[in-house]
């Protein structure tokens, strides 16, 4: 029989290939606003959208990177012939303060946003000044800006989903970097009981696939100059590089990235400005792309490559992060380690189920913090922070360690984490301690803050709690500690368990009738008054207590390790490595595999 030769041309499939968009491959970039007029038969067309990146900010001691413009890539339908406006968001302005004056501190400037065929990327965050109020926080945006640090530290500004991430975390005279597409801005670091340590690079970049070129990178922290650290680095995708005693450096136009914190110089003592961010760009490609019909050839090789599409199989998931330890001497409770659940569990904190192919998966269970200070865990000197959880993963779920509990020296960020650590002392009345919980931010939340904690005074001191997975860690009262935040029941494995529960903070012991925090219910321990506080419940996530003020033998037990639980329909099988850990069948069919240490899961 003689071939068909329409059939051949189309690998097999008799008849006209459905071709809905002939844009031929064309590629427009805009630097300014303007407009692009598609071909006559474009009906799709591939877009990246970068908008403008926030400005560097002038420091009073090191002032946050600039946050990345917002970053959109995808695919949008258009019409042909058709003239669509690209709208370039300009970079923010750097914070500008005066030069040889004081305090001339100022926050950067969020970026413009860029808008084409009604997407719209955010501008960035501008960066945080550095001065000790509200301004020295970054701000949110398409990425965060970097927290400025003097004597208070700033958190780092929010990112938008699908758009950028987080800025880092500022410190003491060290700011943070701002986010970039691809990564978190950077925290800045610092050496416990020293002013000194290094700011916060600028997060990542990313690059665009239709030109292969990276953008929205953020921009790195200052750091005053008389530090012995160094500025953070910028971020790749046209981020600037952040100024030690010194101006931040400008962000590259049309890359949508961050400008540079500045650092101020003590002497002579002298203000610098941060650098501005770099403006945005529009990137369209107009797609030749069809709908409807597949050639029977392409489908073959997709057989052969392996990429065929696959039936998913629906799995239940409870992933709890290590809790964080309290700090010594007075310091707030161990935030609870991230929660993540499907199907199980109080309904407002269960996500979607996975999806998941059969094959291997790699498990992590995340360690509880290390516990400080104290007899059992002696430190020099004798005052210090708690220690943060790790991160506990399964596939895309990934929850965050409980933030650590703090003491009246350290920093804020270190507080962070999936339930937030709780304050004490002059660190407890920072407002930073109401949203250290849930970091980076997930929906449902992962965690809550911790609690303040109560500032210097003839009256004491006392350790705000933990926050938990369910509740809040409770403010200090006076030299009381606050109690832990409550964890949260969850029925995956059968019995009703309690998970992340918070950290109960510390108390003076120096004043009579004044009393530690409770841990909260999920493996959270109390705080105490002389000797150690008990360690955190294993494979629980819960916080330990914080360490008492009044005896230098105050402090705290580990944080609880995390857990990681996996239910599947019962037509699955699950087999598990190391040994460690477990497989079972529910009474009700469903498979179990549990892990209590990293490994392996394979699904079958």
């Amino acid at each position: 029989m003689p071939r068909n030769k329409s059939g051949s041309a189309n690998g097999g499939v008799i008849g006209k290939t459905n071709k809905t968009s002939f844009g031929k491959g064309t590629v427009t970039s805009k630097t300014s606003t303007g407009a692009i007029t598609t071909q006559p038969g474009t009906r799709v067309v591939q877009a990246s959208i970068v908008a403008g990146g926030g400005g560097g900010a002038a420091g009073c001691g090191g002032g946050g990177g600039g946050g990345a413009g917002g970053f959109i890539c995808k695919e949008i339908n258009v019409s042909g012939n058709t003239s669509y406006t690209a709208t370039i968001g300009a970079g923010g302005a750097s914070g500008t303060g005066p030069e040889g004056s004081a305090p001339g501190c100022a926050e950067g400037t969020t970026g413009s946003n860029s808008v084409f065929a009604c997407n719209t990327s955010s501008g960035g965050g501008g960066g945080g000044s550095g001065e000790d109020n509200s301004t020295n926080v970054g701000q949110a945006g398409g990425s965060g800006g970097g927290g400025g640090g003097n004597s208070c530290a700033g958190a780092g500004g929010s990112g938008t989903a699908c758009q950028g991430n987080d800025g880092g975390a500022g410190n003491f005279v060290s700011a943070g970097g701002g986010g970039g597409k691809n990564a978190a801005g950077s925290a800045s670091t610092r050496t416990p009981g020293s002013p000194s340590g290094n700011s916060g690079a600028g997060g990542a970049g990313l690059s665009s696939p239709i030109n292969c070129t990276t953008y929205a990178g953020g921009g790195g922290g200052g750091i005053k100059g008389d530090q012995s650290g160094s500025a953070g680095a910028a971020g790749s995708g046209g981020g600037g590089a952040g100024g030690k005693g010194a101006a931040g450096s400008a962000a590259c136009a049309n890359t949508g990235g961050g400008g540079g914190g500045s650092g101020r110089r003590t002497s002579p003592a002298s203000n610098f400005p941060g650098g501005a961010g770099g403006s945005g760009i529009v990137i369209v490609k107009e797609l030749d792309k069809a709908s409807g019909v597949w050639s029977m050839q392409s489908q073959f090789q997709a057989k052969q490559q392996g990429t065929w599409p696959q039936f998913l199989l629906s799995i239940d998931y409870l992933v709890v992060a290590g809790g964080g330890s309290g700090g010594s001497q007075s310091s707030g409770g161990g935030g609870a380690g991230g929660y993540r659940a499907s199907g199980y569990g109080p309904s407002p904190l269960q996500g979607a189920a996975a999806k998941l192919t059969p094959g291997a998966y790699t498990i992590t269970v995340g360690a509880g913090g290390a516990g400080t200070g104290g007899p059992a865990h002696p430190v020099s000197p004798a005052e210090q922070p708690g220690r943060q959880g790790t991160d506990s993963i399964f596939d895309t779920i990934t929850s965050t360690g409980g933030g650590a509990g703090v003491h009246q020296l350290t920093d804020m960020p270190n507080g962070r984490g999936g339930s937030g650590g709780g304050g004490s002392c002059n660190a407890g009345s920072f407002p930073e301690v109401d949203s250290n919980g849930n970091t980076p931010p997930t929906t449902p939340p992962q965690g809550n803050p911790g609690g303040r904690g109560t500032t210097l005074s003839p009256g004491g001191v006392g350790g705000g709690g933990g926050g938990g997975a369910t509740a809040k860690g409770a403010n200090a009262s006076g030299s009381s500690g606050g109690n832990g935040g409550a964890g949260a029941p969850n029925t995956i494995l059968g019995p009703d368990t309690t998970y992340a529960g918070g950290g109960g903070g510390a108390f003076d012991s120096r004043n009579p009738g004044t009393s530690a925090g409770a841990g909260g219910a999920g493996g959270g321990t109390a705080g105490v008054g002389p000797g150690n506080s008990d360690d955190a419940a294993a494979n629980t996530g819960g916080g330990s207590g914080g360490g008492n003020y009044g005896s230098s033998t105050g402090g705290s037990g580990n944080g609880g390790s995390g857990i990681v639980v996996v239910r599947g329909p019962s037509a699955v099988t699950f087999a598990v490595a190391p040994g460690t850990n477990s497989t079972a069948t529910h009474p009700g069919g469903d498979k179990l595999a549990t892990f209590t240490v990293s490994g392996t899961l394979t699904i079958s």
